[in-house]
């Protein structure tokens, strides 16, 4: 074989690696780009450390790291199986919009209102009263971090995979790694809530937490407008 096709030949392998390396990267960062915004993990935290106030210091990195893997878990299912899922009992991306920002309404409603500084409060609810690792995956994981928000764009980000199966397996170790660097967000997040809001101080902790909840609350009426605007219309069109 003469040198200039050997060389010719290696280019185009040196080629095809760059791009496959290069669409990789890309869709990594994409995952990243759309679901950390929405996760928003430091934004959560101040609620996230009200509502485990009645959890002990030694048990808080375990139900960290537990919430940290439950989002994972959740945000790659939705990204791989989620719509077939949601197909197969008939559930639209609206209605899943609608119900979980009302569930995430109720939940910041209550921080809103609760007195005193949430997240020093003497008196633990009933949930907070519950063992953490029950809690862990509800309201901790779902829908306080992984809302439907965050469900939303992890269906989007999975929907119409490539039919090659060396696409489908890059574009789904892609999506593993950029999930699981927001998880590791979470983790760091949780974790370390308390110090954070510790240099805070109890007023600036209280503000904080009052301010989280209420953009939550925000952010939860967004989500049902997003469904109901989606919705409204094929309602009228019957």
């Amino acid at each position: 074989m003469p040198p200039n096709i050997n060389v010719s030949h290696e280019l185009t392998l040196h080629m095809l690696l760059f791009e496959g390396l290069r669409h990789f990267v890309e869709i990594t960062f994409t995952a990243i780009g759309a679901l950390l915004p929405i996760v928003d993990p430091l934004g959560g935290a101040p609620i996230y450390l009200a509502m485990i106030a009645g959890v002990e210091s030694s048990e808080r990195p375990r139900l960290a790291q537990l919430v940290a893997i439950n989002s994972f878990l959740l945000l790659i299912v939705s990204i791989l199986v989620g719509a077939y899922v949601l197909d197969f009992f008939g559930v639209s991306i609206p209605a899943v919009q609608i119900a979980g920002g009302i569930v995430l309404c109720a939940i910041s409603w209550s921080l809103l209102n609760s007195p005193g500084n949430p997240a020093v409060s003497a008196r633990p609810s009933a949930a907070q009263c519950d063992p953490p690792s029950q809690r862990a995956f509800y309201p901790l994981t779902m829908p306080l971090t992984v809302g439907p928000g965050s469900i939303s764009v992890a269906l989007t980000l999975g929907a119409n995979p490539p039919r090659d199966l060396r696409a489908l397996t890059a574009t789904t170790l892609a999506h593993i790694l950029g999930v699981l660097i927001v998880a590791l967000s979470i983790y760091l997040c949780y974790r370390y809530a308390d110090r954070i809001l510790k240099k805070l101080g109890a007023t600036g902790t209280t503000v904080t937490i009052r301010m989280s909840a209420f953009i939550t609350l925000c952010i939860g009426v967004q989500i049902i407008w997003n469904g109901l605007r989606t919705l409204l219309p094929s309602i009228y069109a019957h």
